[in-house]
């Protein structure tokens, strides 16, 4: 499977990004709506950024009880989403949970686990009081995650070789952290290029910055397909 371009949304309001992803149109199909834009807009700027004609991934990052994870997988696969996050960090029970409610109420949903944020290393986590590398923990909560049954992940880059390793190869993994060359790392601690990442064996790639801020937003976009070996899609 060819890895995919996912764009990332980082405004408080779709007014914001709706210029550049008419011109982006054709070339991008993913984009990820996270907390910033949810919160501040609600529910419809999902509805109008799928009503534009591109694939959403709510990144929610859901991380509470089991049964009001439940509860709210159940609420928010009413929207017109493809993937929708959740931290594995809150365990099996919560993980199962989840994919139950996903199963019954979207099943075409992509229930993606959360493993250790890219913001995130060693010395971050050990202030935590996880002992450790930032791989050790991916890999031990991508495990728990495909025990609960999960079949995708979001992970560092540079920590998909060792999850393909030690995870059925079907699972999906997402990973944020990635910066064409000479682009800045601004605050990711872990990152790679596209190309490193798609042969990695990263199922799809997360970029913001590097395309919003570009001076031709579409072929920046273009330029990373290319990087991947892909085609530009056809935006349905």
């Amino acid at each position: 499977m060819p890895c995919e371009l996912i764009l990332v949304l980082d405004a408080p309001s779709p007014r914001e990004v709706t210029p550049t992803l008419k011109r982006l149109a054709g070339t991008v199909r993913w984009v990820k709506i996270g907390l910033e834009m949810f919160t501040a807009s609600g529910p419809d700027c999902v509805r109008e950024i799928a009503g534009l004609g591109f694939e959403v991934f709510l990144d929610l990052k859901l991380h509470d009880i089991p049964n009001t994870v439940a509860r709210a997988v159940e609420s928010v696969s009413r929207l017109p989403i493809g993937m929708l996050t959740l931290h594995t960090a809150g365990g099996r029970e919560m993980m199962a949970w989840a994919v139950r409610a996903q199963q019954q109420s979207a099943p075409g949903l992509r229930l993606l686990g959360v493993t250790v944020l890219t913001s995130m290393g060693g010395t971050e986590l050990n202030e935590t009081g996880v002992a450790g590398t930032a791989e050790h923990q991916v890999v031990r909560l991508g495990r728990l995650a495909a025990d609960a049954g999960l079949r995708g992940l979001v992970c560092s880059p540079r920590e998909i070789a060792p999850l393909r390793a030690s995870l059925p190869s079907e699972m999906t993994l997402v990973t944020p952290g990635i910066r064409p060359r000479g682009a800045a790392a601004d605050d990711q601690t872990r990152v790679m290029t596209p190309a490193e990442a798609a042969r990695a064996g990263a199922s799809f790639i997360v970029v913001g910055r590097p395309i919003f801020k570009a001076p031709d937003p579409a072929e920046a976009a273009r330029t990373i397909l290319v990087e991947l070996g892909g085609q530009v899609a056809e935006v349905r």
